[in-house]
Order: C-alpha cells, then structure tokens, then sequence
C-alpha cells in the first residue's frame, strides 16, 4: 500500500528480457538506503518487488502482466521514473490509499500551464469513467491526485499540478500524447462491488426508486 506521495525520481539503468518478462535495474539516491530485497517499490505508480540490491540500485523482476498492463513495457535505459517505498502503519496519509495496481494506460491530450501550475487533461477507456470522480482521488504514475473536472462523454478527466508536484515528479517530461499509468480510487470499486452483491443476494438494484422505498 502506498500514499501516491512521491519521494524520489530513479533512473532505469538496464532492462534485461528474461522467460519472466524483464528484470529493471533502477537507480535510487534518495531511497536507496532505505529499500531491501523484498520490499514492494512503487514505480510509476505499479508495485514491484526488489529482489537484489546493490550500491545506488535496485532490481525488480517485472513480469510479463505488469509489461502488457503498464507503461513499464515501453521503459528505456536512462528514463526518469517515479518511486515511493510502502506505506508504513505509523506514516501520515498525506494522499490517499494507492495499491500500486494499475487499472489503464491512459493518453495526456492538452497541458495548458497558468504560471507555474499546470492542468493535464487525461483521456482513459470509458470502463473507467465511473470511478472518476470530479474532487475525487486518482492516481498518475503513482502520483496522488485530485482530480479538478471531468468529461464523460469524451472519457476525459482534467488534473490541477502544482507547482512542487510538477517538478519533483517525472510529469514535466510527459507531453500531449504521454502514455501515463492510471490507477482510480480503490473505494469506487469497493462500493461498485457492494451493489452488485447486494442485488445478487436480493435481487434488487440499489437505485432512486430503492431508496425512497426505504424512506432515504
């Protein structure tokens, strides 16, 4: 479990294709000091496992889901990725609950900057739009976000990045036409679940009607 608070920018050093998909080295000043062989390592926004570590890096065994899934597949020796360590019990939340399981890869379709703050707008498979939420959480490679409006009939959301995010993330090297992992708010989902559940179990849907039935 993660924040979506990111603490530092890594390096990809090398991607070596194996039977399992591909192991990436990452290079982690910041936190490499605090990372252990097993630990789950947030990489742009998708929780990988260290399995060595070794002076300022790191390796994961990336399997071939998360290649198809998320933009790991398309990563470079020498890109910029973003990275947090695993949420422990005693932090501050200061984002919101991020599983580090990417739900879409979703395109940037404008970045429009007033000053130093910049609005992304983000087009995503429609399956997606009924977790997004305006005011609501998202996640962008692995970035806690609020998302600031939404476009459902076009399968768009827009987010408001502030200065500091822009720049100690890797968001200000995407561009209209960046692949970006997207991970929706873990709660929509739980609720979505529930009212399946519930209309299995009593075959009734939870709708207006239900509810004013109920005396809501």
């Amino acid at each position: 479990m993660f924040t979506g608070l990111v603490k530092d920018i890594g390096k990809v050093k090398s991607i070596t294709p194996n039977k399992e998909g591909v192991e990436l080295v990452v290079e982690s000043k910041e936190l490499i000091s605090m990372i252990e062989i097993d630990d789950s390592v947030s990489i742009n926004g998708a929780c990988q496992t260290a399995t060595k570590v070794t002076g300022n890096n790191f390796t994961v065994q990336t399997i071939h889901v998360s290649l198809e899934k998320t933009t790991l597949g398309s990563l470079k020796p020498g890109d910029s990725v973003n990275l947090e360590l695993a949420l422990r019990m005693s932090d501050r939340l200061g984002g919101h609950l991020v599983q580090g399981h990417v739900n879409d890869v979703a395109s940037i379709v404008s970045i429009d900057s007033k000053g130093k703050n910049y609005n992304v707008k983000v087009k995503v498979n429609p399956s997606q739009m009924k977790y997004i939420v305006k005011e609501g959480s998202i996640t962008i490679d692995g970035i806690s976000l609020t998302v600031a409006d939404t476009d459902f009939e076009n399968s768009l959301f827009t987010v408001s990045i502030i200065p500091h995010t822009w720049e100690n993330t890797i968001l200000h090297n995407h561009k209209v036409g960046s692949k970006i992992n997207i991970e929706v708010d873990i709660l929509g989902k739980y609720v979505e679940n529930l009212l399946f559940a519930q209309k299995r179990e009593t075959g009734t849907k939870l709708n207006e009607q239900w509810l004013q039935e109920q005396g809501f």
